[in-house]
């Protein structure tokens, strides 16, 4: 693990998520992953321990702590299950984080203690069946009607879709302006017109749900906008910012559990009347995927401090998140290479951690959208 001084605080918190994640989920991660069974107990007792609003100052419900002790205990629960992991990351990251920024007084009072202590559950609906990587493209539509808003449209890939009860929304208030007439909306899933469509069936996290979220004439009182008008692009990118670190967060703790599941087998696993740890072409895998997650987790934690300082961090989280991804596919790979047969089983968690690491190359931003952002920030900072 990276020798980097912690605060008590931190420390104390780290072990908790960890005791929590080895006591109460990792031996459930299989069977919930088999079922595609939604940990609705686990998201409770995350509330409970308050890591559902790592971020979210005290007086609104949360813990009031900073983005690196979130990150210290999300890899702990994405090292015992991914999908588990990335409900938490989803409520603090993407939900709580910009109505936190950009929610007005009452806005705060309203949905923030709830989802702190998740007693509900939020979801982020950006991405449309049309609008993935081009956020600016949006076509779900918000129209002015006196003191409302209606909302049409269908959104995709939809993270805790079916379990949410607050949405945070992104629609055009005004398609002629492209991502410059894109809206932000807070939006109580019960409301009419919100209809939960297509729920997906997907290789990996399948204990998370991922699903459409469809709006027809969904009408939304305009004290639930976020922002003002023509702010929700800019409202999403910032969001996402920090999402990333969420998503580097959830790759280091995949690539880290598959490295230490590769680790054990090596040890135990015999050829040729020995360990096959003892072979220096498993010694070479270890050392390489050792190094890789050590520095993705470095990476991950430079841009948590970078944020935690209020510093532009957008760069570091590109690179966190592109490169933690990166090195979990590269990781997984291995460990299933180091079982061997086995690793190709269910009878091993390696293949889940195979599984479960393809996503983080692709949401909250590919890998492709990484190296774009990661490039234009070099290129406006080397004249």
């Amino acid at each position: 693990m990276s020798i980097i001084e912690l605060t008590d605080e931190q420390q104390m918190i780290r072990e908790l998520a960890r005791d929590f994640a080895e006591n109460e989920i990792k031996p459930i991660a299989a069977e919930l992953d088999r079922e595609g069974r939604f940990p609705a107990g686990l998201v409770r007792k995350m509330g409970e321990l308050g890591f559902m609003g790592i971020f979210v100052p005290e007086q609104y419900g949360g813990s009031g702590m900073d983005t690196l002790t979130y990150v210290l205990a999300l890899e702990e629960v994405c090292r015992a299950c991914a999908s588990t992991g990335v409900i938490m990351s989803v409520n603090n990251s993407l939900v709580c984080e910009p109505i936190y920024r950009f929610g007005n007084e009452e806005q705060k009072k309203n949905y923030l203690p709830p989802l702190a202590k998740g007693e509900k559950l939020g979801c982020f609906s950006l991405s449309e069946p049309a609008a993935g990587s081009d956020a600016g493209g949006l076509k779900a539509t918000a129209k002015r009607d006196g003191k409302y808003y209606v909302i049409n449209g269908t959104k995709n890939w939809i993270t805790n879709g079916p379990e949410a009860d607050v949405i945070v929304l992104f629609a055009s208030t005004d398609l002629s302006k492209k991502h410059h007439g894109v809206t932000a909306f807070i939006v109580d899933k019960e409301t009419p017109g919100v209809i939960v469509g297509k729920i997906e069936h997907k290789l990996g996290i399948r204990a998370s749900s991922t699903s459409q979220i469809i709006f027809e004439d969904c009408r939304i009182p305009i004290e639930n906008r976020l922002g003002q008008e023509g702010d929700g692009f800019k409202i999403a990118m910032q969001t996402l910012d920090g999402g990333r670190i969420g998503i580097g967060t959830q790759a280091v703790g995949i690539a880290q559990a598959a490295f230490e599941e590769a680790v054990r087998y090596s040890k135990e696993r015999e050829a040729f009347n020995q360990p096959i740890s003892n072979f220096q072409g498993i010694q070479f895998m270890i050392a390489d995927m050792a190094m890789r997650i050590e520095a993705a987790r470095l990476l991950v934690w430079q841009a948590a401090r970078m944020k935690d300082r209020k510093m532009k961090f957008t760069k570091q989280s590109a690179m966190a998140k592109l490169f933690a991804s990166e090195t979990a596919m590269w990781v997984t790979t291995k460990a299933i290479q180091i079982h061997g047969g086995y690793g190709y089983t269910t009878d091993y968690p390696a293949e889940r951690h195979f599984r479960d690491a393809k996503i983080t190359e692709i949401y909250e931003g590919t890998s492709e959208v990484q190296r774009i952002v990661i490039a234009s920030n070099v290129l406006k900072e080397i004249l």
